[in-house]
């Protein structure tokens, strides 16, 4: 059977990117260079004093933390019946302040990149000045003359919900029906305003744009098609290096960095992937994860029509527990920037989520949206190309601590 076939039937499958192509070759023709995640992260750390203060931190910074999960890697070497060669390390961004998932990177930095330009070009703020000095009156009054409108399935709509009420901007977040109500009530309480639809992802979107643009004073953050929402997710790529050679981890050819990135649209994946090619260059080897009811990443890439066709076309639903991953459309701006340096993309039940989401709060007592477990299909479909070997894999977990404790229950139930 055929990968499209296989697509259609909602089977598991892997591809391999056959046109993948060493970094060194491809990085002189990117438009986005490492320069500009530089600034994105100095960018970050001028608004740490803020971010401190605004959400009550002990710190600013916008990271998390990597664990090794040696529990969870005994259980499922357990439940396969064999070893598997190398560490397996996870990736917390289920723990990222003010959002608690991997949207605030990309959704968090655009919205202060935003506010920043505002009050420097209204001079009421310095590159130089301490950025905890947004939180007075008269910079919310100055910030919510301006709406700051996105289109979400959930995450990205609560991380720009968060941040950008607390500056004192107007907020309109246009929802798709895969939302889960508890990030909408959350939102509201928040002082956001929440449009729900009944349609899908890119209706939100698209009904987004379409608002925004009305309204001169309003700015929408384009999930589809944003360099700043990228630049975001590259920060936390490209942090990785630092926080692996703290735990004494260098990677080498024998012990390649294997990466699993749940994906939706493609951007936070997208960016994070980025960041680690430009931290490692290729020992780095980057695999999206996606549902078998929406694999349009994998679809884009795989027939290479990125934007121009979608899961509907080949007579999929894209109905998923994996709100987050509910995208029937992929980012085209993304798949043509990452199609020669991603390994590979690969799917996963619905059903498997919640296997893996057993295995990791039973072994560890890690819990993470059923969406943030994506990439834990990873090593039973890889494992093979690295035999002989001893790879670090990186689970990415892309949210899951601010799921209310009903919500947490019937999940894991």
């Amino acid at each position: 059977m055929d990968l499209i076939e296989n697509l259609k039937a909602m089977n598991e499958v892997l591809w391999v990117n056959p046109d993948y192509e060493p970094f060194e070759k491809i990085y002189p023709h990117l438009e986005i260079k490492k320069e500009d995640v530089i600034e994105a992260k100095e960018r970050f750390e001028r608004f740490e004093p803020f971010i401190k203060k605004a959400f009550n931190l002990d710190s600013g910074i916008i990271e998390s933390k990597i664990d090794e999960i040696d529990d969870y890697k005994r259980w499922y070497e357990n439940e396969i019946g064999e070893k598997i060669q190398g560490k397996i390390l996870l990736k917390r961004d289920d723990l990222l302040p003010i959002a608690g998932s991997i949207k605030g990177r990309g959704g968090v930095y655009e919205v202060l990149k935003i506010a920043e330009n505002l009050a420097i070009q209204q001079g009421i703020l310095n590159r130089e000045d301490d950025y905890s000095i947004l939180l007075e009156e008269r910079f919310k009054d100055f910030f919510n003359q301006f709406t700051i409108q996105v289109g979400s399935t959930g995450n990205l709509g609560l991380s720009i919900g968060m941040i950008s009420s607390r500056l004192g901007f107007s907020v309109i977040v246009h929802m798709s029906k895969d939302a889960k109500q508890w990030k909408k009530d959350m939102l509201r309480a928040n002082g956001v305003k929440v449009i729900e639809y009944e349609d899908d992802y890119s209706k939100a979107v698209e009904m987004g744009r379409m608002e925004s643009e009305k309204d001169p004073n309003s700015y929408f953050i384009d999930d589809e098609n944003s360099k700043d929402l990228f630049l975001g997710y590259a920060v936390g790529g490209l942090n990785v290096k630092e926080q692996l050679e703290d735990m004494g981890i260098e990677p080498d050819e024998t012990h390649p960095l294997v990466v699993f990135l749940p994906c939706g649209v493609g951007g936070g994946p997208g960016g994070v992937l980025y960041g680690l090619k430009l931290a490692y260059k290729d020992i780095v080897h980057c695999y999206f994860a996606e549902p078998t009811h929406s694999p349009s990443m994998l679809l884009g890439l795989a027939t290479k029509k990125h934007n121009e066709i979608s899961v509907f076309d080949i007579g999929l639903d894209n109905r998923t527990c994996a709100d987050g991953l509910a995208v029937g459309r992929p980012s085209g701006f993304v798949g043509k920037f990452i199609e020669n340096m991603i390994h590979g993309c690969f799917t996963v039940s619905d059903e498997k989520l919640f296997y893996y989401l057993k295995g990791l709060y039973s072994s560890e007592n890690i819990f993470i949206e059923p969406s943030s477990l994506a990439g834990f299909n990873g090593i039973s479909f890889t494992k093979d190309l690295y035999s002989g070997k001893s790879p670090y894999y990186i689970m990415w977990a892309t949210g899951g601590s601010l799921v209310p404790e009903i919500e947490r229950v019937k999940l894991l139930k």
